[in-house]
């Protein structure tokens, strides 16, 4: 019998350091962590990975796509994926996000990561 894979976080960061410490928190929490640096990278990443289960991106990236636009692509191509965005320069009305997304201000604790992720996946 198969076991599902364990559900994957796709971290959308165009700063590595940033990038690489939330997919370290994650990765503690018992999730999979993966990355992306951009909207192209990360939607690349959802096709090769179907077990990612939440996106969790920041609003400002460079190029034409920023978080809020991939989050609203990615929900209307992947609607039962969950979504987290999180901005350090702006606030996000949950409002303004796809169905039940999530805003997560920057700088953000670990527990409050782990807590919204643990929303989203259990």
């Amino acid at each position: 019998m198969s076991r599902d894979p364990t559900p994957a976080v796709l971290v959308v960061e165009d700063e590595p350091l940033v990038r690489m410490i939330a997919a370290d928190l994650i990765a503690d929490a018992g999730w999979t962590a993966l990355e992306a640096a951009d909207a192209e990278e990360a939607l690349r990443a959802i096709d090769d990975h179907p077990e990612v289960k939440v996106l969790f991106t920041d609003v400002n990236m460079p190029g034409p796509v920023d978080g809020i636009l991939l989050a609203e692509c990615v929900h209307r191509d992947h609607p039962g994926m969950e979504l987290i965005v999180t901005s350090g320069k702006q606030h996000i009305s949950e409002d303004a996000l796809p169905d039940e997304g999530t805003f997560l201000p920057k700088p953000y604790a670990q527990a409050d990561l782990v807590r919204a992720l643990r929303e989203k996946l259990c």
